[in-house]
């Protein structure tokens, strides 16, 4: 199978990167201080930092998965994107204004001024392995669909690396020159990119089957494809109204109030009441972009009938590659690169910003304004696109939805992240030592559970402990983590027999 892609749509793509790189280097050329790097210096408007938020947790796996989730199943996902506007409505009013009663850079710092710096660094060294394992997972997932485009399978070994490296040197540069600000202004226009290629991704189905989408509603509803509603009471069923509400709920509570990648976004905002506008009005957003690619897996459901795919992944590209005319399969590309390319660079700045803050500014006493901190900080960026981009061409394909392989990453740790922020807020006994090691204890748990199966396949003996951890849903995790951490850091806090003394939260 030869490429795909015509001049034209060379054209395009490669307009679309350098047009992105020049917009971020341009809208960040001046950087006073690592305070205007890393959070804009708190002068973002409030839907720009929306909009960003939604493009920081939109990559390459919401633009090819989630269409292949509604075409192997149904519309069930939605309950989980109605839990995370939930889970937002928590962070906006429990965790926020707690972020903005100080000058903070960094989510971390919050756990600092309530048990001390070995928390604070503790927590940041674990938001920065699962953020850079999730990264290469999404970075690598961008690839595939590409080399599935631009050549044919034999070429896929060479295109895939060479697409990473281009992605990943593109994104580290604009990221490196421009901060948050390029950051941020870069996702708006990314988002604007891979939604139009949705919407035209819509249009063009709604063309190819006969009778339109009228026709596509009329025999997807009988076959199930647009059930949304599910009340099984299930650990191990992925998509029902429980494991949505609830476990998206937490998953959201985790990944916007514990996790730097988002944090940072909205401590970038101009205020407490601009960020609380951003992240809800995020849910919301979010919650329609899903609609939208599930419509897209149910419209391709209906085009492909009877036709085999080797995974769910693979149909959305299939569609691109078959249907889509010359100069928008170039802008689709475009989208695909655009969706991940977002997430990289805010992945990049925050891992900067965590490393920088939480363990190097410490350690070394410099001031946060100084001219040196803002040289770190750089470099910081500098070294952790590199690492991303490295751990990417490492990273070997499972076999699993590349949406389900990076959630069961994050969620590997959120737990623990968020029980750490809950026992700081309502544990008011909790000593330092007792976050830790509720922490710690559900991070452990936590990796038996998610690898229960390879520990039963490599330990048969371990069935009987483990056996009913098998095929927990991957939206359970967190909470899960969260109370083990809340249990084992409360039981901790009895020993000893005295009250933290709680660092106040206003120094």
């Amino acid at each position: 199978m030869e490429s795909h892609f015509a001049a034209i749509d060379l054209a395009v793509l490669l307009a679309y990167l350098a047009g992105t790189t020049a917009l971020g280097i341009w809208v960040g050329r001046r950087q006073r201080d690592a305070r205007d790097y890393f959070v804009a210096d708190r002068a973002i408007p409030w839907a720009a930092v929306m909009f960003s938020v939604v493009a920081s947790e939109t990559s390459a796996l919401t633009f090819i998965s989630i269409p292949g989730l509604a075409w192997a199943t149904d519309l069930g996902f939605l309950q989980v994107a109605a839990g995370y506007i939930l889970g937002r409505i928590v962070v906006a009013n429990v965790l926020l204004p707690r972020y903005y009663q100080g000058e903070l850079v960094t989510a971390y710092a919050l756990l600092e001024k309530r048990f001390g710096l070995a928390t604070r660094r503790f927590t940041s060294i674990v938001f920065m392995l699962t953020r850079a394992m999730a990264d290469a997972v999404r970075v690598f997932a961008t690839a595939i669909p590409v080399a599935l485009i631009l050549g044919s399978s034999v070429r896929r070994e060479l295109v895939m690396p060479v697409a990473i490296l281009i992605l990943g040197l593109l994104t580290v540069v604009y990221t490196y020159r421009g901060g948050m600000k390029a950051v941020v202004w870069t996702e708006i226009l990314q988002a604007a990119v891979y939604l139009f290629g949705g919407i035209s991704a819509v249009v063009l189905i709604g063309r190819a089957v006969p009778g339109g989408w009228p026709h596509i509603v009329d025999i997807a509803g009988p076959a199930g494809k647009l059930r949304f509603f599910d009340p099984t009471l299930s650990l191990h069923k992925t998509h029902t109204i429980w494991s949505g509400l609830i476990g998206g709920a937490f998953l959201s509570m985790a990944s916007h109030g514990a996790d730097q990648l988002i944090v940072q976004r909205l401590l970038s905002s101009k205020s407490l009441r601009d960020a609380q506008k951003a992240i809800i009005g995020s849910g919301i957003v979010v919650f329609f972009q899903f609609v939208l690619f599930l419509i897209i897996g149910v419209g391709l459901w209906a085009l492909f009938q009877g036709r085999a795919f080797a995974a769910p992944d693979a149909v959305f590209p299939t569609f691109i590659i078959e249907r889509m005319p010359h100069g928008l399969l170039g802008l689709i590309v475009a989208a695909i690169v655009a969706a991940t390319m977002s997430t990289h660079s805010g992945a990049i700045n925050s891992l900067a910003a965590s490393s920088l803050h939480d363990i190097y500014l410490p350690v070394t006493k410099l001031a946060p304004d100084s001219p040196r901190a803002l040289k770190m900080g750089k470099m910081f960026a500098l070294g952790w696109g590199v690492v991303l981009t490295t751990a990417a061409l490492l990273f070997k394909e499972q076999g699993t939805s590349a949406v389900i392989v990076a959630l069961g990453i994050a969620s590997f740790t959120y737990g623990a992240l968020l029980g750490g922020f809950f026992l700081g807020i309502f544990v008011k006994r909790a000593r330092q030592a007792d976050a830790i090691a509720g922490m710690s204890v559900a991070i452990f748990i936590m990796a038996l559970i998610v690898f229960a199966k390879q520990i039963i396949a490599a330990y048969p003996g371990a069935q009987s402990l483990l056996g009913g951890f098998v095929g927990i849903a991957v939206y359970w995790y967190v909470l899960i983590g969260t109370v083990i951490t809340m249990v084992v850091g409360t039981l901790s806090s009895f020993i000893g027999g005295r009250t933290a003394p709680v660092v106040s939260e206003a120094r």
